[in-house]
């Protein structure tokens, strides 16, 4: 039996980099903190918490995608995995940073 690509679970949590309470999304699984935009590498498939690295995933840059809109590409501390995650920047509860968004594209943009 082929296993789901998505499961949602969409907690809240204490952010393990800066320490701020996050909220549930209330819409999707929420994945990383809206406030340093870091994450934790706690996931084999989106939303599974199956991965046992459990490092801290820093943000690294911003790519634009046309049908998702912001993704932020992360890169875990631990292991060096490399991520993608949606942008949240339109949430309604506690939306993404927007200016920290803005600047990780405009680096990715230098960096070209």
């Amino acid at each position: 039996m082929e296993s789901k690509r998505f499961a949602k679970n969409d907690s809240g949590f204490i952010c393990q980099n800066c320490g701020a309470e996050v909220q549930p999304l209330g819409s999707s699984s929420r994945n990383h903190c809206p406030f340093c935009l870091c994450s934790i590498h706690i996931d084999v498939m989106p939303g599974d918490r199956q991965n046992t690295c459990l490092g801290i995933m820093d943000p690294i840059k911003v790519e634009l995608n046309p049908k998702k809109g912001y993704v932020i590409v992360h890169r875990c501390r631990k292991c060096g995995e490399i991520k993608r995650n949606r942008a949240a920047h339109d949430a309604r509860v506690q939306p993404d940073d927007i200016d920290k968004i803005i600047a990780l594209t405009a680096a990715e943009i230098e960096n070209i």
